[in-house]
């Protein structure tokens, strides 16, 4: 459990939520000399970030879920179709709302396709040198809905 902040200590450490609050009711009144400058900017930043890691993290688990598909097809499931449909649903609402990481993806398909390889090694039990060295699917591929590694 975390341990309490003193009663004058900042809001900001106190209770975040409130501090947001408080803040976003701040700027609506453009009271400038009240905002909370440099914490306002670091969470700016930072819900910035988190739309990058939900990029990433859609991405890995897409990928896995592809390489599963195409080298495991006698374990195929409807979970497995399931994720898939999901990841790029989300995915691609992600990248709708976010036009300027739409390069992202191909940015990071590499990076991330390494990781999926050893995940999707180790979901499998398949030896990591099944998977290819690199992504065998481009990054058109992997976000058209009616891509499916060799058919459905």
């Amino acid at each position: 459990m975390a341990k309490p902040q003193p009663a004058d200590a900042p809001l900001y450490e106190r209770d975040f939520y409130a501090w947001t609050q408080d803040q976003a009711a701040k700027l609506r009144a453009r009271a400038h000399n009240s905002i909370d400058w440099d914490n306002a900017a670091e969470e700016l930043e930072s819900l910035g970030r988190s739309e990058q890691r939900e990029i990433e993290s859609r991405l890995n688990v897409l990928l896995i879920h592809l390489l599963k598909w195409k080298y495991q097809p006698s374990h195929r499931s409807s979970g497995w179709k399931g994720t898939i449909i999901e990841q790029r649903h989300r995915l691609g609402r992600c990248l709708r709302q976010n036009p300027s990481l739409r390069k992202l993806p191909s940015e990071i398909l590499a990076e991330e396709f390494e990781s999926a390889r050893r995940l999707a090694s180790s979901e499998t039990g398949l030896a990591e040198a099944s998977f290819p060295a690199s992504c065998p699917f481009t990054i058109d591929d992997i976000l058209d809905p009616d891509f499916y590694p060799d058919g459905e």
